[in-house]
């Protein structure tokens, strides 16, 4: 099955063509799936920040600290 393209302002007008509260379902439910994408976007970093740190390729410290390590 071919895939077809919607321009924006396509999809803007058939979203504009629904009745009010299939809109209202229709941005909950994007709203929902932003979240989501948000969170496992979050929960990747987290996992691969982790696995750097078991490497040994991050430190903890504070800003002091990593001015520290800076040759001049």
């Amino acid at each position: 099955m071919p895939e077809q393209t919607v321009t924006f302002q396509q999809a803007l007008e058939t979203i504009e063509a629904l009745p009010g509260y299939q809109q209202d379902d229709l941005m909950e439910i994007i709203r929902r799936r932003r979240r989501e994408q948000r969170r496992d976007s979050i929960a990747t970093r987290i996992s691969e920040a982790k696995q750097a740190y078991a490497r040994g390729e991050v430190s903890r410290g504070t800003v002091q600290d990593f001015m520290r390590g800076i040759p001049e």
